[in-house]
């Protein structure tokens, strides 16, 4: 593995993006992908959504890991986002440019027009990238309110929201920040608390300006300004302990018009904390083992083994759906295990010699050490126990999350981040312990663990949707709520023709957010800390 010379964020705008959309503006996102190889594009990140906007400048920056050594091929592609689906294949493409890294970090800005394809202008759309490295982790926490907004709306009051800015060296204004939720008809509004890393908000200088403009939110996307003021970090930072820190909201407009203006609103910082914040590398570098676990589902729905039909099939050429899950997720998460001992499980099986019915039997056969020797020693476990058990029911996923989260709660008694475990469930659908499956994972959700579940062949797979908690907050029967989310669900038919690091990137890409979630929740730092916070 290459050592990473340092990170970057991108910073993307764009101007005369296409209007895709009848009656109303494109919504644009854009999307950064790096090239893998073999004409094939892999998504390291996106933007936000901007509503009803040709001239986006995105909040969100775009972070990529930058090497010095190689020649990291780029490409940035803007959609016109219509549905909520992550997939973009069904949303209009608004064009698109290739690059390198290299380029855009050797530009004070990088700016081209954009293409349909190669050499079909996108109209006159262009877009404009600025590079800056992160040398700082630090991050900037902000609580604050308004009192007196002006009332903007004919026909109700204001539904404000906050913009930050900070002046860059050359003295413009660029976006650091756009307030997430719109609080709608209020003058008096307390906004959520929210975080920004300081790189971003003020590039580590607590004394650079920073501008605050407070806008009346429109859904056509022509927001009404109420007002605006300037501060820095420095300032702001007063804040806290019963002291609040006020500012004047000022209309540029209002104030030279009229004689008696005396402002728009009061803007009040109720608290300005900054605090340290790792990454999931300073938790895996600090000395953190991933401990990696997987449960095969052994159900009849499967179909019989021997049977060409059958999900547990091992077609010619040597592999199932089965087999491929756990080669591509095992295969980066074995990385991180020094060991590279699994525990392999599986569930729904009638298994000899009594031929009970067992919903946590190692796949070894061996349950005092169900340890299989690297990804390889699971596929071969896997290959020889599949004609040695009968395929039953029902399919209960509580008893291998309850296993994996013992040995998760036995090492919190540590008290360190020094251990992180990552169960794989792999399933042809239906669950049947629903409700204890829903418990287990609230109970889960306080341990350091991540349940990754991948659902062969062609079931509704409403059930696991449903615990994946995208749409709200997993509860438990009793209604109690999951701590934090720790489920991914992804379906393998979306996967079917894609190359295999795909499902990997796919299904790990929630992993390092939960890893880092669930240290700082506990408020526990890596074991070696980093000497070095430039990474």
């Amino acid at each position: 593995m290459a050592a990473c010379v340092s990170r970057v964020e991108l910073s993307v705008s764009c101007r005369s993006l296409l209007d895709r959309d009848l009656g109303s503006r494109s919504d644009p996102l854009c999307v950064l992908l790096q090239d893998a190889g073999g004409g094939r594009w892999a998504e390291l990140d996106r933007t936000e959504k901007i509503t009803n906007c040709q001239d986006p400048d995105f909040c969100k920056k775009l972070v990529v890991d930058y090497y010095f050594e190689k020649v990291q091929k780029l490409k940035f592609g803007m959609y016109d986002i219509d549905n909520k689906s992550f997939d973009l294949n069904d949303d209009d493409y608004l064009g698109g440019v290739e690059c390198t890294l290299g380029q855009v970090v050797s530009s004070s800005v990088f700016t081209r027009p954009l293409e349909l394809k190669q050499g079909k202008p996108a109209g006159k759309g262009t877009i404009m990238i600025s590079a800056e490295e992160i040398k700082d982790t630090r991050v900037v926490y902000l609580e604050i309110e308004a009192q007196n907004l002006d009332k903007k709306d004919f026909l109700g009051k204001s539904d404000p929201f906050l913009e930050f800015y900070k002046q860059s060296d050359a003295g413009t204004w660029q976006l650091v920040y756009r307030s997430e939720v719109v609080i709608k008809n209020n003058l008096n509004p307390c906004w959520r608390k929210f975080s920004v890393p300081l790189q971003t908000f003020c590039g580590g200088d607590f004394n650079k300006p920073i501008k605050v403009q407070c806008a009346d939110h429109d859904s056509d996307g022509s927001h009404d300004l109420i007002g605006t003021l300037e501060t820095t970090l420095a300032q702001m930072q007063t804040a806290g302990a019963g002291s609040l820190v006020e500012y004047e909201c000022i209309h540029p407009e209002k104030k030279q018009k009229k004689k008696n203006y005396k402002n728009s609103g009061i803007i009040r910082i109720k608290s300005c904390k900054i605090e340290t914040e790792y990454s999931f590398l300073d938790y895996v570098m600090g000395g953190c083992q991933i401990n990696f676990t997987v449960a095969v589902d052994f159900t009849a729905s499967n179909g019989d083994p021997k049977s060409p039909d059958s999900l547990h099939y091992i077609s010619p050429d040597g592999i199932n759906e089965y087999l491929i899950a756990i080669w591509s997720v095992g295969s980066v998460v074995q990385d991180y295990d020094t060991d590279k001992l699994f525990p392999a499980f599986g569930f729904g099986a009638q298994v000899p010699p009594s031929w009970q019915v067992s919903h946590e039997f190692a796949l070894n056969f061996n349950p005092s050490n169900p340890y299989c020797q690297g990804i390889q020693g699971i596929v071969d476990a896997y290959r020889q126990i599949l004609p040695q058990i009968r395929l039953y029911g029902p399919t209960n996923f509580s008893p291998i999350i309850n296993h994996v989260a013992r040995f998760a709660a036995h090492s919190l008694q540590q008290g360190t981040a020094a251990q992180y475990f990552i169960l794989l469930i792999i399933t042809d659908g239906e669950i049947t312990d629903l409700d204890q499956t829903r418990q287990a994972i609230v109970n889960a959700s306080k341990l350091p663990m991540s349940i990754i579940i991948v659902g062969v062949g062609e079931a509704d797979f409403k059930a696991m949707e449903f615990l994946d908690g995208d749409n709200g907050v997993l509860k438990s029967v009793t209604g109690e709520p999951a701590a934090r989310d720790i489920i991914q669900f992804v379906p393998f038919r979306q996967f079917k023709n894609a190359p295999r690091e795909a499902l990997s990137q796919m299904v790990l890409a929630e992993v390092p957010k939960q890893l880092v979630s669930y240290y700082k929740w506990q408020g526990w730092p890596p074991l070696k800390l980093p000497e070095i916070k430039a990474m």
